[in-house]
């Protein structure tokens, strides 16, 4: 299969090894992916607690026996697969090999141990109703199991800290061709250098956006994503404005703009690696303070913690944490920007806040002397009263944010001062210049306290961390406009001071279009419609140019639903371990049957790991698409075994004809439940889009099986004949051709 396209429209690079669910990706060097190093851990830790989670002393059918044995042969090839990875990244890590080394060799052991543990060949306790005791050595398999979850730990850690200073390397690499690029002199050492320099992003945009995908925590995730969006504009302002710079080598404008391009992207690149290793340069910590809304919400488990204990922290520390919250809501009464109405509320429900307070304290007090009804129904009543207070607190600057933005996107909406500074600049009139400039500076302002407020009211971090990344857009890509139109001006007549303007002229208009959509998605987080996460499930925002999927909306999952989803997924697991052994059989590894299967089971692997909330697929439009592909899949591989029936015999080929025929109908099947509309019935669409996988996944490994058994036969039967024809000739008889030949000439 061909290599995924990387991050942020980045292609993806280098070979390609293994497939299906258990392979494994190398880039050029052996760079290994953790990503694909993760999933190929998955199914261990699945089939593991399978196999450790079975009931002791109980008796199993034959059936039974069978799934534990494939459980644990499925195990076993996992390891092995998980191995060649690790090898792979001792061959290439010398200062790591032996470590490596080793760990592979723990886990190779204890995978053939598991696999021997749960051999049926190896367990002859028939019984008189003739089941079998299954595991008569649990406890060897736990032993295994504990080694191998320990070793594969190990080379985890190991591959990550490869990983890690492969970004560290590419993040040089790109630092050193920045420094000969601010040095050059000239536009052909300039195209030359730019040129490395372009090729060393891509791959640095390749690496650290693996890296992104593979972090837990959405916190640095999203720092993570801020700063790649960062690299990412910059690199084309990085181009127009050293461009500039050389064209005017006199102009101060012109410097100072390009210096502003560089410098943010070091900080870009120095957040990448800080996130990248977990710490901060010189022992920093991270100073940025708590959201209002961030703080109420821990405010509120404090004291509804006070209904279970009363002495678990003092009153002083209370008063204190709800002063700071308050002490934060003054960054909107003092704005100028602030209505005179929401400014009073404000202080109006801050100073019932403190009230509140006084009064739970109180009761509080009381409580811790008195063990009453009557004072423990008051003490609620004192709960409930200041987490009101502090809801219509919450309420009131969420509207004096969101509408303050709201207001403020609708009057910039036109870019009025943009283009007056474009037509400024070509004018060379600097007088006006001046006028915009201060103008834009004012639009400056209020856009950065706004992303402020707005960090406030954002209800998630990410969403803190994508507002803090706005407020700094705005501060900096303001400046360098400024900047960039007093080059223009100053030479109104240069085509690249003026293609330099537009750049960061789009790069400020992107922005306000990303600040209206967060805007959105901070008002759904609030109102409940989204922000949600379910155990197995991730739900996309509707997409624009996909008909089909305008009408996927999260639905909450119950616990039955969530069950069958699960269920379903963990079978159509096994089944993609199934097909993979049944594909290890085939000598020819090219031969298109053999191709096609593994592609299925490839893809029926990556739907398994979104029943579990995991693997590359995030959203239900990630799961139509693959979907889609997967039936696409499942017709292309009938073709196939459709022309290799032809080349066997009338019964043979009727019975594998009669496989592809229950086949072709689940394919047409699939394709009509994905482009169905089910009126925001998301899980029942998911569940039927499985069942069919894993009716289509259960007829492949039966047709890969019957496809190997039916060409052994074939080439069992070209063998005799040759033999007999060969045994013939040496017995001097002569071969039917020659023999008819003879015939003619009579």
């Amino acid at each position: 299969m061909a290599a995924s396209p990387g991050p942020a429209g980045v292609g993806g690079a280098g070979a390609v090894y293994g497939s299906g669910p258990l392979g494994f990706a190398l880039d050029s060097g052996l760079e290994i992916k953790t990503r694909s190093v993760e999933q190929t851990l998955l199914p261990l830790v699945s089939q593991i607690t399978t196999l450790i989670n079975h009931k002791d002393n109980t008796k199993k059918s034959d059936k039974t026996l069978q799934a534990i044995q494939r459980v644990g042969q499925a195990v076993n090839l996992a390891v092995g697969r998980f191995v060649k990875v690790g090898e792979a990244i001792a061959n290439e890590n010398w200062d790591l090999k032996e470590e490596i080394n080793i760990a592979c060799i723990e886990a190779k052991q204890a995978g053939e141990t598991i696999a021997a543990l749960t051999d049926i060949t190896n367990l002859n306790h028939l019984e008189s109703d003739g089941q079998i005791t299954i595991f008569t050595d649990k406890t060897g398999v736990i032993k295994a199991a504990r080694l191998l979850l320990s070793s594969v730990t190990k080379v985890l850690l190991l591959a990550d800290r490869v990983v890690i200073k492969q970004i560290i390397t590419s993040r040089n690499k790109v630092l050193a061709t920045m420094e000969r690029l601010e040095k050059v002199n000239s536009f052909q050492e300039f195209v030359q250098i730019f040129s490395q320099f372009g090729n060393e992003m891509v791959e640095f945009a390749h690496l650290s956006g693996d890296r992104q995908n593979d972090l837990k925590d959405e916190k640095k995730k999203a720092k993570m994503a801020a700063a790649r969006a960062v690299l990412e504009k910059c690199t084309m302002m990085l181009l127009t404005a050293s461009k500039t710079c050389l064209r005017h080598p006199n102009c101060e404008s012109a410097h100072k703009n390009k210096e502003g391009v560089f410098d943010r992207m070091k900080v870009a690149l120095d957040k990448v690696i800080e996130i990248v290793t977990d710490c901060k340069p010189n022992g920093e910590t991270d100073i940025s303070s708590v959201s209002i809304f961030t703080g109420i919400k821990e405010f509120k488990m404090n004291i509804e913690a006070l209904r279970e204990n009363l002495y678990f922290q003092s009153k002083e520390n209370l008063s204190v944490t709800l002063e700071v919250i308050l002490e934060r809501t003054e960054d909107f009464t003092d704005s100028a920007y602030t209505s005179h109405e929401h400014r009073e509320r404000i202080l109006e429900l801050s100073t019932q806040a403190r009230m509140e307070l006084q009064q739970l304290i109180s009761v509080w007090i009381q409580a811790q002397s008195k063990k009453t009804k009557s004072i423990a129904e008051e003490l609620e009543l004192s709960i409930l009263k200041i987490s009101h207070s502090l809801n219509e607190l919450k309420k009131q600057l969420h509207s004096t944010a969101t509408q303050l933005a709201a207001d403020l996107l609708k009057y910039h909406a036109d870019h009025v001062v943009l283009k007056a500074l474009k037509l400024t600049g070509v004018e060379g009139n600097l007088e006006a210049l001046a006028e915009y400039a201060c103008k834009l500076s004012e639009q400056k302002e209020q856009l950065v306290e706004t992303c402020r407020l707005l960090r406030h009211i954002s209800g998630t971090e990410p969403m803190e961390i994508t507002c803090i990344h706005a407020e700094e857009t705005f501060q900096v890509t303001g400046q360098q406009i400024i900047s960039a139109a007093e080059t223009l001006t100053l030479h109104p007549s240069s085509k690249i001071a003026k293609e330099n303007l537009d750049v960061f002229c789009e790069a400020w208009e992107s922005q306000i279009s990303d600040m209206s959509t967060l805007l959105r998605e901070i008002s759904d987080v609030f109102e409940g419609r989204r922000g949600e996460k379910y155990g197995y499930l991730s739900l996309p925002k509707p997409m624009k140019n996909n008909a089909n999927l305008k009408s996927l909306k999260p639905d909450k999952p119950d616990s039955e639903e969530q069950a069958k989803i699960a269920k379903l997924g963990l079978k159509l697991g096994l089944l993609t371990s199934d097909a993979d052994c049944e594909i290890e059989k085939w000598e020819d590894q090219e031969n298109e049957i053999v191709q096609y299967g593994r592609n299925m089971s490839s893809m029926a692997y990556s739907l398994y790991l979104f029943t579990r909330g995991e693997g590359p697929l995030k959203t239900s439009q990630d799961l139509i698409h693959q979907l889609e592909v997967f039936a696409a899949e499942g017709l292309k591989l009938t073709s196939s075994v459709q022309a290799f029936s032809k080349q066997l015999k009338d019964d043979d080929k009727l019975m594998l004809l009669l496989e592809i025929n229950k086949l072709i109908p689940l394919c047409h099947q699939l394709q009509t439940v994905t482009k169905t509309s089910l009126q925001n019935k998301v899980f029942l669409k998911v569940d039927k889009c499985i069942t069919k996988t894993r009716s289509m996944m259960a007829l492949l490994v039966q047709l890969l099986s019957l496809c190997y058994k039916l060409l052994k036969k074939s080439e069992t039967d070209t063998n005799c004949l040759n033999s007999f024809q060969l045994q013939m000739e040496n017995n001097g008889w002569v071969s039917v051709t020659n023999k008819d030949s003879m015939d003619g000439k009579i």
